[in-house]
């Protein structure tokens, strides 16, 4: 629909026709930004007043989750809305609609349990669908008895998860995937109509366990402003006060350099966002929230000792989540000045004030 005789044009009729319109120019607009004719992958092309499936979020959040080397750059640009890709013609962090997994390809139990597509059911010798799916198996092909990959492959799922629920933009889940749903590896299931693609609400424990973590997850994303900011950051100083609104930094404590982004190796990242003085709301009011430290190890088998950012006297971090289980803790401050993040997992900590002595 968007293409003017063969090529893509956001200047085109369609879209000014939608922009006319006194219904559509006020409805949410989300594009799938792509199409099957050559041209068609526009993620990010797409002109204001449109949101789209951020198919490049997709695809880097797999990657480094998958384990895969030299991403902690892109990984924080995705994070952060995907500057690159909305802020060039002043769209805003909700242009980019979050995904990991969607109706096409592997569900996120089939990602982390799948190296290869597995589609004979679709009676298309298994030519039909992807072959890339930037997926690992933990070490086993599909179902398994072993309690270290069944656990390796809830972490990450939980991973997963946490990493879609802080990232700005619009969050987009699968539905299923907070099930811990499988289509045993299909990923073309358009043609079943079975219990491979139904999803079944009779559920075991551990089922239950990750429905119950992912709506926590949403629950403090909801009560998290700087989790939906209306803008991008900036890394910039607020006019308040002399700190930056968002600040990157390694496990040693310090604060990324241009070589630290390019490190191949690194797997493992903080990012501290300041929660007061966010935004401007639509009464005029300050929007304000709580200051929070995001650390992520994507290393498949390292644990990694964070050094946590220096804090006023009276302040201390709180952890609230850690992926390696499913328990929220929210109480009391993390251990000491260094923090153990297991492999693959990711921590959530709040900024808290110590009561005053009397």
């Amino acid at each position: 629909m968007a293409r003017e005789l063969h090529a893509v044009d956001k200047l085109g009729a369609f879209f000014d026709i939608i922009h006319q319109d006194p219904t559509l120019s006020q409805v949410k607009l989300i594009a799938e930004p792509w199409d099957l004719g050559d041209g068609g992958y526009q993620v990010g092309n797409f002109p204001i007043g449109w949101s789209e499936w951020n198919g490049k979020y997709r695809d880097c959040v797999r990657r480094f989750w998958k384990g895969d080397g030299g991403l902690i750059d892109e990984f924080a640009t995705r994070l952060c809305g995907s500057n690159d890709l909305y802020g060039w013609n002043d769209r805003l962090p909700h242009a980019s609609i979050n995904f990991i997994t969607c109706h096409d390809g592997f569900t996120l139990r089939d990602l982390v349990s799948y190296n290869d597509k597995h589609n004979e059911a679709n009676g298309e010798k298994n030519c039909d669908g992807t072959n890339d799916n930037a997926s690992w198996n933990c070490g086993v092909e599909g179902p398994t008895d072993d309690p270290a990959i069944n656990a390796l492959r809830l972490r990450k799922q939980r991973s997963c998860l946490a990493s879609l629920l802080v990232s700005q933009g619009v969050p987009m889940l699968l539905a299923g995937d907070e099930l811990g749903h499988t289509q045993q590896g299909n990923n073309n299931a358009y043609c079943q109509d079975n219990e491979l693609s139904w999803i079944s609400w009779q559920l075991n424990a551990e089922q239950r366990a990750l429905l119950d973590f992912t709506a926590r997850l949403m629950a403090f994303r909801r009560d998290q402003p700087v989790l939906r900011r209306r803008r991008f950051f900036h890394g910039r100083l607020f006019r308040t006060a002399a700190v930056k609104d968002i600040q990157w930094f390694t496990p040693a404590g310090a604060e990324m350099t241009d070589a630290d982004w390019q490190v191949d190796y690194a797997r493992a990242l903080g990012c501290l966002l300041r929660g007061d003085n966010l935004d401007i709301g639509d009464s005029g009011e300050i929007v304000s929230g709580d200051t929070l430290l995001l650390l992520f190890n994507a290393d498949q088998a390292v644990d990694v000792e964070f050094r946590l950012p220096p804090m006023q006297p009276t302040e201390y971090w709180q952890c609230v989540v850690d992926t390696f289980d499913d328990a929220f803790q929210g109480e009391g401050p993390a251990a000491g000045d260094v923090y153990l993040l297991r492999a693959c997992s990711v921590a959530i900590m709040r900024l808290q004030h110590a009561p005053h002595a009397d």
